[in-house]
């Protein structure tokens, strides 16, 4: 018996030790910006292996938020996650970029930065014409300069991406857009293993098809229907 009990543990030690490896593998991904986008997104990649960095302006609330993500997710100040995280992805209010880009601008240099947030005149002011008058793609990226900036999952629900994931049959699409090949190619990798197909539209100029206003905007479409849409 003792002998069956020190295989199962050295089974357990092992299989603990690959994920370790494995995660150890994976980029970082901090997250700013804890809502129902982020914890959602925090909630896919974690389960997906990822070692998660989630960050508030008090990211001290976040502690049971990250407990539940499990032991490779943490919380850090903003600050903190843009200089730490191999990814930054912003799901923050839109109208609170401008700031944000003052506070974490260098730290994100040369960074893959996911946007998925969108702008809203009602709620984010003036700022939010401008970004859809210039399209959201290319206002996103002046704010952040040196930055591989993408946008991508700002076109579906929370909700829709926490019901959804890794569905049967054909699975729901996710349109990118971005100027940068390898940051496309490293978003659309965090599609897939959210549970998504990715699918790239184009450069950031692209980005206008999929913003608020759009006929993309909350068109929860298959690869396959998507890049019809996108061909028209």
């Amino acid at each position: 018996m003792s002998g069956i009990k020190s295989l199962l543990s050295a089974g357990l030690l092992v299989i603990a030790s690959l994920a370790t490896a494995r995660a150890a593998s994976l980029p970082s991904i901090g997250i700013i910006g804890a809502g129902q986008m982020g914890g959602t997104l925090a909630t896919l990649w974690s389960k997906a292996g990822y070692p998660v960095i989630l960050s508030s302006r008090h990211p001290e609330a976040l502690k049971q938020q990250v407990a539940e993500l499990g032991h490779q997710a943490s919380a850090a100040s903003v600050g903190q996650t843009a200089q730490q995280a191999s990814i930054i992805v912003l799901a923050v209010p839109y109208g609170a970029l401008p700031s944000l880009a003052k506070s974490i601008g260098a730290s994100v240099k040369g960074k893959v930065v996911l946007d998925v947030s969108n702008p809203y005149p009602g709620r984010d002011g003036q700022v939010a014409d401008d970004a859809l008058k210039e399209g959201v793609g290319r206002y996103s990226a002046g704010l952040f300069p040196g930055a591989h900036l993408v946008r991508g999952f700002n076109s579906v629900a929370a909700y829709t991406l926490s019901s959804d994931a890794h569905r049967s049959g054909a699975k729901l699409a996710i349109p990118l857009a971005g100027d940068d090949k390898q940051a496309l190619n490293t978003v659309s990798q965090l599609v897939e293993k959210a549970g998504f197909d990715p699918v790239i539209a184009g450069n950031l100029d692209k980005a206008r098809l999929f913003q608020p206003g759009s006929s993309l905007f909350l068109s929860n479409l298959t690869q396959q229907q998507l890049k019809q849409q996108l061909t028209q």
